[in-house]
C-alpha cells in the first residue's frame, strides 16, 4: 500500500487530525456478508452510541458472499475503510459475525455467531479431489485456529450445545467460549408490543392473514426447490383474506443479484406477493405473520420458536445434523405438500396457534441458554475486551425496525 493510496479517517495515526468528538477506543466491524450486517447491527448498538468509541467498518474477502456489502455500507452512512488498510494498523477492537480472514487483523476479536447455530453439513465443493466427509457449518476449525494459536479472544454463542458442538472440533478455543443467548431473538421478543405496527407496514389490513414464506440459501432451501411456489401461493390464496411477504437469504440476492432475483420472483410479485429486502425486515416480518411457509433457514426457526405456526415446504433429510434444531424443527412442525391445492392445508395449519405455542417453548429451549439476556452479557465482554467502563445506564434489547417492502406488483417495470 502505498502513500498515495492511503484514506485518512477517524482511525490510525490520522485518527485525531479531524475529530469533531475525541474517542478513547476504535472498533472495526468486520462484515463478511450481508446475512452478517444484521448480527452485527444486533450488537454494535451496545456499543456505538458511547461517545468513548468509534466505530469502523471493513468488508473482509474472505467470502463469496460480500458482493453488495461495501454499496450496503456506504449507503447506510457507515464509516468504511479498505479491508487492505485495516489489516496495516492495530484496533481495541474487531467484531465479525463470519470467520475468514480475521487472522490478519492487528486487534482482539470477538467472533459472533449468526443464524441459529451448527445444524446442518456444509455443502460439499466440486472438484476433481477425492470426497471427504463434510463439516458442520459454523464449526470448521480452521475458522477458529492460524498459526498455531485461536484467533478470537472470545467466541459469542447463544446456546450451551453449541459450545459442546465447538469444543469437539476445537478444543482449544475452551478458554474463549462466552455462552451470552441470542441478541436477534432478544430483539424480536421486545419488538412484540409493535406487532400491529408491523402488520400496517406490511400492508396487511383488517382480519387479513399474513403468510410469510422464507427461504434459506442453496438448492435445498425453498427457494432453490419450489421457485413457483411464491406465485401458486399469491395466486391461490385469496387476496381479501391472505398478504403474503418473501423474505429470502440475503445470500440469494450476492450471489445471483438483485435483478436477477426480481426476474425470477416477479411472477409471485404481480400476483400479489410482496418482498423484503436482503439485509433486514425479515425479523419484523415474522413478528407479524399468522403462518410462516418455510424450510431449514434461521428465519423459519425463530418463528417457529416465537409461537408462529409453520408449514415446511423444503426440508435437508440426511443433512441436518443428528439431535441437532434443524432437526427437531423437522420433527416437530408438518411438511407442505406442494402437489396439493395450498390453501386448505394453510387454512388448517394457520388456525393452530395454540399448538403452535406448545411447540415454540421447546423450540426456545434449544435456541438460547440465557433468554432475554443477551444484551447485558455482550455488552459487558465487549467493554472487558474494550479495557472500559461499561455505560450506567442498563443494556436492553431494541425494538427491530419497521419493515419496508423491497418490491411488489408495482415496482416491476425495470425487470420485464
Amino acid at each position: 500500500m502505498s502513500a498515495g493510496d492511503w484514506s485518512p479517517g477517524p482511525y490510525g495515526p490520522d485518527a485525531a487530525k479531524g475529530a469533531t468528538v475525541r474517542t478513547r477506543r476504535t472498533v472495526l466491524a468486520v462484515v463478511h456478508h450481508l446475512a452478517a450486517v444484521t448480527r452485527l447491527d444486533d450488537v454494535l448498538g451496545l456499543v456505538e452510541p458511547d461517545q468513548r468509541v468509534q466505530t469502523v467498518y471493513t468488508v473482509a474477502p474472505s467470502s463469496v458472499f460480500s458482493r453488495g456489502v461495501d454499496d450496503h455500507l456506504r449507503a447506510a452512512g457507515a464509516c468504511v475503510v479498505p479491508f487492505d488498510h485495516a489489516t496495516q494498523m492495530p484496533w481495541d477492537l474487531a467484531v465479525a459475525a463470519g470467520d475468514g480472514a480475521l487472522e490478519r487483523l492487528h486487534a482482539p476479536v470477538l467472533h459472533l455467531q449468526h443464524g441459529m447455530g451448527p445444524t446442518v453439513l456444509s455443502h460439499r465443493w466440486v472438484g476433481a479431489g477425492t470426497e471427504a466427509s463434510r463439516p458442520v457449518a459454523g464449526v470448521r476449525r480452521e475458522a477458529f485456529v492460524a498459526g498455531g494459536r485461536v484467533i478470537p479472544a472470545a467466541i459469542a454463542l447463544a446456546h450451551h450445545e453449541h459450545r459442546r458442538r465447538l469444543l469437539e472440533v476445537c478444543p482449544e478455543t475452551r478458554s474463549a467460549v462466552r455462552v451470552v443467548g441470542e441478541p436477534a431473538f432478544d430483539r424480536m421478543a421486545a419488538s412484540r408490543p409493535s406487532r400491529a405496527s408491523y402488520r400496517d407496514a406490511l400492508g396487511v389490513t383488517g382480519d387479513r392473514r399474513l403468510v410469510v414464506v422464507s427461504s434459506t440459501w442453496g438448492p435445498r432451501g425453498l427457494f432453490g426447490r419450489h421457485r413457483d411456489l411464491i406465485q401458486r401461493l399469491a395466486e391461490q390464496l385469496p387476496r381479501d383474506r391472505y398478504t403474503v411477504v418473501v423474505a429470502l437469504h440475503p445470500a440469494i440476492f450476492s450471489w445471483h443479484g438483485l435483478r436477477q432475483t426480481l426476474v425470477w420472483s416477479a411472477a409471485g410479485l404481480r400476483a400479489g406477493a410482496g418482498l423484503l429486502p436482503p439485509h433486514d425486515g425479515w425479523r419484523a416480518a415474522l413478528i407479524a405473520a399468522d403462518l410462516i411457509v418455510g424450510d431449514h433457514g434461521t428465519a423459519t426457526y425463530f418463528g417457529a420458536a416465537s409461537g408462529v405456526p409453520v408449514l415446511l415446504a423444503a426440508f435437508p433429510d440426511g443433512d441436518a445434523v443428528p439431535g441437532s434444531q434443524a432437526e427437531l424443527l423437522a420433527s416437530l412442525v408438518p411438511r407442505l405438500n406442494t402437489q396439493r391445492p395450498l390453501l386448505p392445508q394453510i387454512e388448517s395449519q394457520a388456525g393452530r396457534r395454540a399448538r403452535s405455542e406448545s411447540i415454540a417453548a421447546v423450540l426456545r429451549d434449544r435456541l438460547t441458554s440465557e433468554p432475554g439476556r443477551a444484551a447485558p452479557l455482550l455488552r459487558r465482554e465487549i467493554y472487558r475486551l474494550l479495557r472500559l467502563d461499561e455505560p450506567p445506564a442498563p443494556a436492553i434489547p431494541d425494538p427491530v425496525p419497521r419493515p419496508r417492502l423491497l418490491a411488489g406488483p408495482s415496482d416491476l417495470e425495470p425487470v420485464r
